[in-house]
């Protein structure tokens, strides 16, 4: 078992959902990454449809793992939330 913090699911998210085929724009909006260059200057989609089913894909095994008694730390410094 194993605990994480907010962040670690940010982190963690773009591998898998690459791997299972979602659109990286899609990906690259939901981690709030900005495009630089003209792409980023005229696109402004914001994907809000796709983005709420590929958020539903993540977050039920990251529901499951709450669910197997998991403990998510709120904050930056998990280390600091061990040792209390």
């Amino acid at each position: 078992m194993w605990d994480f913090v907010i962040h670690d699911l940010r982190r963690t998210a773009s591998t898998p959902l690459h791997e299972a085929g979602f659109n990286s724009d899609w990906i690259e909006k939901a981690l709030a990454h900005e495009q630089n260059g003209v792409r980023g200057v005229y696109n402004k989609a914001e994907y809000l449809a796709q983005r709420r089913e590929m958020l539903q894909w993540w977050v039920d095994p990251v529901d499951a793992q709450i669910g197997d008694g998991r403990k998510v730390v709120i904050g930056r410094f998990a280390k600091a939330f061990q040792a209390a």
